[in-house]
C-alpha cells in the first residue's frame, strides 16, 4: 500500500489511481485530492481494482446480481450505475441507456469501461435485460 502525498499533505491510505495524461481525461484527480472536505473513495478504483470490477461485471449472472453490484459501487465508491431502457424500442442490448454519473476522480476510460461491460453482461443473459424492461414497466399497464 502506498500513500499519496499532495500539496495540501492530505494523507491517503491505499493505491490511487495513477493520473491519466493532462489533455487525456477530464476526471479532475488533482482537484479532488487538494480538496481536504472532498470524498476520495472514488480513487480506490485504480486499475487494478477496475480489472477485477470488469471480470466481476462479467461474471454477473442475475439482475439481483447486478442491482447489488449498483449498491455497492454507489456504496464504496460513491458512483451512480444507471441501466434504463432507451426512450425508443428496445430491441437489443444497445437499445439501453448505461452509464456512469460523472463524478470528480472518475476516468474517462472508466466511465466508458464499465457500462461496455454491463452491456456485454446483458447480451449474454438475455433474462436480466428483460428483468429491466419489465422493472421499467414493459407492458404498459396490460
Amino acid at each position: 500500500m502506498e500513500r499519496h502525498w499532495n500539496t495540501s499533505m492530505r494523507i491517503v491510505d491505499f493505491e490511487v489511481r495513477k493520473e491519466c495524461p493532462p489533455q487525456l481525461c477530464d476526471c479532475e484527480r488533482e482537484r479532488l485530492l487538494d480538496d481536504p472536505q472532498a470524498d476520495v473513495s472514488i480513487l480506490r478504483l485504480n486499475l487494478t481494482e477496475e480489472k477485477r470490477l470488469l471480470a466481476h461485471i462479467d461474471g454477473i449472472a442475475t439482475y439481483a446480481q447486478l442491482r447489488k453490484l449498483q449498491q455497492r459501487l454507489r456504496d464504496n465508491l460513491g458512483v451512480e450505475l444507471q441501466i434504463a431502457p432507451g426512450s425508443g424500442e428496445v430491441r437489443t442490448v444497445r437499445g439501453f441507456q448505461i452509464r456512469l454519473l460523472e463524478r470528480p476522480g472518475l476516468c474517462r476510460k472508466t466511465r466508458a469501461a464499465i457500462p461496455a461491460a454491463v452491456r456485454r453482461c446483458l447480451a449474454a443473459h438475455p433474462e436480466i435485460a428483460f428483468a429491466i424492461l419489465n422493472e421499467n414497466d414493459l407492458l404498459g399497464g396490460v
